[in-house]
């Protein structure tokens, strides 16, 4: 019983932390998925003097992805009801070309702002228009909940480090009388905290693989009755093969930097 105690206290903290890491990358690709939504449903229109094309606006600025002319004729027929055919034709002449364009990424509204001074610039581009509340308060939204999330993560990962390292202690003074025996027969430390090694490793392995397993069902039993829109329709957001090995990756960096810390704190102590 005190044996399974020992390694649930060691392990709680560790899967709190893999936990947070892993809402922490399913936040990531769920934001950039809806980002990716967002950068294509936002368009700038350009009002240009003469006509242009995509390399050109490009040279003014790199962040140009894509460009559609709008069409004149149903711009003027709006604005031509009851005139003439001859004076839809010179209104048709007279009026500048219209672009919807799109950019390559999600920008702050100060970047938005600085790319449209770029298209401004030149002595083709008449003005351009951009849609700035809506965009504005959703890109503000992002950042401050980015912020937030990574604060939270970081309160968590702190308070779970200096709970695994106490539970190293712990393990510590139940085996330090045989690393004191082998000490006595010249065993180096390394071989000496062996066992500490050897259960921190395989502790950090149940806890990557059992968290993996939650998500796993998350994605493939939960998702799609959450009520959640976004997850319901990108369920494979929710884990990727990948993160196991990402777990695995920073939860044995944990435990190993742990034991070794405390490994060194007891033979700076003799």
């Amino acid at each position: 019983m005190k044996f399974i105690k020992n390694h649930i206290t060691f392990i709680l903290p560790l899967m709190a932390v893999l936990i947070g890491l892993e809402f922490y990358f399913v936040f990531e690709r769920t934001t950039k998925n809806y980002e990716e939504g967002l950068k294509n449903n936002y368009s700038m229109l350009i009002v240009a003097h003469d006509k242009v094309d995509i390399e050109y606006l490009r040279t003014l600025n790199s962040h140009i992805a894509t460009i559609e002319e709008v069409k004149k004729d149903s711009i003027v027929d709006e604005i031509s009801k009851g005139l003439k055919d001859s004076s839809k034709a010179s209104l048709s002449k007279i009026l500048p070309h219209f672009y919807n364009t799109k950019l390559d990424t999600y920008l702050s509204m100060d970047d938005i702002s600085s790319i449209k001074a770029d298209l401004e610039k030149s002595n083709k581009i008449k003005s351009v228009e951009t849609f700035d509340n809506s965009h504005n308060s959703t890109y503000k939204l992002f950042v401050f909940l980015k912020f937030i999330f990574k604060i939270f993560i970081l309160f968590i990962g702190i308070v779970s480090f200096f709970l695994i390292f106490k539970q190293m202690e712990v393990w510590s003074l139940t085996h330090k009388d045989r690393m004191n025996i082998m000490e006595i027969f010249g065993a180096p430390l390394f071989l000496r905290s062996a066992v500490m090694y050897r259960i921190a490793v395989t502790d950090a392995f149940f806890s990557s693989i059992f968290i993996s397993l939650v998500f796993v069902y998350l994605k493939y039993n939960w998702a799609s009755s959450s009520g959640i829109e976004i997850l319901m329709h990108n369920r494979e957001l929710i884990f990727e093969f990948g993160d196991f090995f990402k777990m695995l990756g920073i939860s044995l960096a944990i435990v190993i930097t742990s034991v070794y810390l405390v490994v060194s704190n007891m033979k700076d102590e003799r």
